[in-house]
């Protein structure tokens, strides 16, 4: 079978346009095709395949199934009946594999990039990066945290740096996200780099007014800041932040700490 690198769309540039994002907790049918075949076109067999889907699935293989066409039937069953956050464990156990299998090769990578236009075709709120399956947000959640914290580590930030990464953890948390948790790391990670900014120990309400932000900028930060600290008197409350909430604030907690952060590499020169 040819590689993705040789196929038409890939040599002249097409591809489907991203459908918007709609699926988050399940994995449909098309997702689960996908990964079928992209093991399958990647190298393994349907033995191969169904010893992968019973270690995640943790099932024992059918002692009846010999042949390729009764033990791919098997694996399709499997698939087709697991839970949906065992299908995500699964395309992270495939790729793994095809890093044992494929060390020094091209198939992780070709198995990760059509993955992900698969789940960018089919409007799946994860994506794949170096192997492990993170929530895939907005364009703009995408663009405030892809970068956001190396730009902390580089700038010697390392705990807003960590921060922030606990963030995007308990936000791709399988089956369920951590939104409690990504409002607050992401908030932490924004006053870590405000006091290094500040060069003080306050927290960042009392630092906000002090911050090059432009108005009103300084007051919508300053809601953020108090939304993200009235987040427990929420949970008791029984209204738990919902999940688009949370992409907001760890999306501009990661674009202010970023603006922040080239403000002073560009007044310290």
């Amino acid at each position: 079978m040819t590689t993705s690198d040789s196929t038409f769309s890939h040599r002249f540039g097409f591809r489907a346009p991203d459908a918007e994002i709609t699926v988050r907790e399940d994995a449909p049918p098309a997702i689960r095709d996908a990964i079928l075949m992209l093991g399958y076109s990647l190298g393994f067999s349907p033995k191969g395949m169904r010893d992968i889907v019973c270690a995640v699935m943790l099932r024992r293989p059918d002692s009846n199934n010999w042949s390729e066409e009764p033990v791919e039937r098997e694996v399709h069953g499997l698939v087709d009946d697991a839970p949906w956050f065992r299908i995500y464990d699964l395309a992270e156990r495939l790729y793994q594999s095809l890093q044992q299998r494929d060390s020094y090769g091209d198939k992780p990578r070709q198995y990760e990039e059509q993955l992900n236009a698969a789940f960018c075709e089919h409007g799946i709120g994860w994506k794949m990066e170096k192997g492990q399956i993170l929530v895939r947000g907005s364009e703009a959640f995408e663009l405030a945290t892809a970068t956001a914290p190396d730009m902390m580590r580089a700038a010697g930030a390392p705990t807003a740096s960590n921060e922030m990464h606990q963030a995007l953890i308990d936000i791709s948390r399988r089956p369920e996200p951590d939104v409690t948790g990504a409002i607050q790391h992401a908030m932490a990670a924004l006053e870590c780099v405000a006091r290094g900014y500040e060069g003080t120990s306050g927290t960042l309400g009392s630092i906000i007014s002090r911050l090059p932000l432009p108005k009103p900028m300084d007051e919508a930060v300053r809601k953020l800041w108090g939304f993200a600290s009235e987040q427990g008197r929420h949970i008791l409350e029984g209204r738990d932040p919902a999940f688009e909430e949370a992409e907001l604030v760890v999306t501009t907690a990661a674009a202010v700490s970023v603006y922040l952060i080239r403000v002073k590499a560009r007044t310290d020169k």
